[in-house]
């Protein structure tokens, strides 16, 4: 694995690209004081001065890709929209952000709501769009309150509403809270929960471009991928191809969780690698080393120690055999049981499952079975060929992705730590202890 040509020889200090959080640490800073002291809006009135398909065209020759986990190009998403056909348009941003690891869109929106609401009039003008909408986890009631005044701000300012900044564009921003089911993190399964129905995904086509939300073209996007539009904008497309890779341009935030000396979100150009990560956070907690990790979250494929130098963009990582998805770089050292931490995700994508399609709702029982089985020390080595071909079942064969992300641990474990899942069966128990991979563990005053 080689680091991306882009970065390599990069001294620490230059290797983060703070934009979406360049002024978190501010007093207030998600205030509209803060955010215009800073040029908030400023990319908003250059593309209102544009044609709204030139801003398209714009967006999507910066090379801007979705931050929600695919990675497909938004101005392609965007294009997507039929124009001419009559039917109102909608904008709708996916906040219901709940996959264990991933942290990213909701401190952005605690610490800086006024970027996305930017990015989502700039994204409005270009589909064409009077009515947007946030779909937001209801659990994070602070957030739900901060992203409430921020609205009302931008709606006093003029930025929301009727005819903004004398454009003739009129906006309408409705704040959503969902009730806190993860399967709403699917577009259509969200955009079923917003109508009023059972968070459930839809068979498609069509597509959401197509009949969306109330059966009208919709576009369905990530907070980070919106709230990096106004950037975009306000310092140009070249500047922002100036950071990353070819194919994976631009910043992005890097959550960093687990036994890491300093968790936190790093914002850095795609194609940074987890070393450099570590390198600039201070490594993994002193006197432990790093066993195994996720770059994009649970529902992506683990990495090793082995794959410190992966680049982590959508190709390097695609290479690698995983996914760059969120970029949650959850970290475990070699206190984890890969078997306990396996069994725990397959738990939760077993409650989370929506039981619409048979593979997942059986299969993710099941799963759940064996691994606690095999946990207790009750397995049997036929078990593991088990467990990968209940897996295989499930994989590509579900009705949505939350079949194939509940695979990917189990695939990716065996293949890595099949000795360790072995250990639980013929030592007949958890060869682990649990107490020493916590957080507290280190702690002399825990251990006395």
């Amino acid at each position: 694995m080689t680091v991306a040509p882009e970065l390599k020889g990069t001294s620490p200090e230059k290797l983060l690209a703070p934009v979406l959080s360049a002024f978190w640490d501010e007093d207030r800073s998600w205030t509209l004081d803060v955010y215009r002291r800073h040029e908030g809006y400023e990319g908003l009135r250059k593309a209102l001065a544009m044609s709204p398909d030139d801003l398209i065209a714009y967006v999507k020759d910066s090379g801007l890709r979705g931050r929600g986990g695919a990675g497909f190009p938004t101005g392609m998403k965007w294009q997507f929209i039929p124009q001419g056909d009559g039917k109102p348009h909608y904008l709708v941003v996916n906040a219901d952000e709940s996959e264990p690891g991933t942290c990213k869109d909701i401190p952005l929106l605690f610490a800086n709501p006024h970027s996305l609401i930017e990015g989502m009039v700039i994204a409005c003008y270009a589909i064409r769009s009077s009515h947007a909408f946030i779909y937001l986890r209801g659990e994070v009631v602070p957030v739900l309150r901060r992203l409430h005044e921020a609205v009302r701000e931008a709606y006093a300012a003029g930025y929301l509403g009727e005819n903004i900044l004398g454009s003739g564009l009129d906006l309408e921003l409705t704040v959503h809270a969902g009730a806190g089911a993860y399967i709403c993190g699917e577009e259509t399964a969200l955009l079923d929960s917003l109508e009023g129905r059972r968070g459930q995904p839809r068979l498609r086509p069509p597509f959401p471009a197509v009949e969306g939300l109330y059966a009208c073209p919709t576009v369905v996007n990530n907070v980070e991928s919106i709230a990096s539009v106004p950037a975009i904008l306000k310092n140009g497309k070249e500047w922002f191809r100036s950071m990353g890779s070819e194919r994976s341009p631009g910043f992005t935030l890097y959550s960093l969780s687990g036994h890491v000396a300093s968790p936190g979100q790093y914002e850095a150009p795609l194609g940074i690698t987890l070393r450099q990560l570590l390198d600039m956070s201070g490594g993994m907690r002193p006197g432990h080393r790093l066993k195994f990790w996720t770059p994009g979250g649970s529902s992506t494929p683990m990495f090793t120690d082995e794959h410190l130098d992966v680049p982590l963009d959508y190709e390097g990582v695609g290479a690698a055999g995983s996914m760059l998805g969120t970029k949650a770089l959850q970290c475990f050292d070699e206190t984890t049981c890969v078997v306990r931490a396996v069994t725990r995700w397959t738990e939760f994508y077993a409650h989370e499952s929506c039981g619409k399609c048979t593979p997942c709702r059986e299969g993710t029982y099941w799963l759940v079975q064996l691994l606690r089985d095999i946990e207790a020390g009750k397995g049997v080595m036929s078990d593991l060929d088990k467990l990968n071909d209940i897996a295989d079942n499930i994989n590509g064969k579900s009705f949505c992705a939350l079949g194939d992300g509940a695979a990917s641990p189990i695939f990716s474990s065996l293949k890595y730590f099949r000795e360790e899942y072995e250990q639980h069966i013929t030592g007949r128990g958890c060869p682990f202890d649990p107490a020493k991979s916590t957080a507290w563990a280190d702690r002399p005053e825990v251990n006395a």
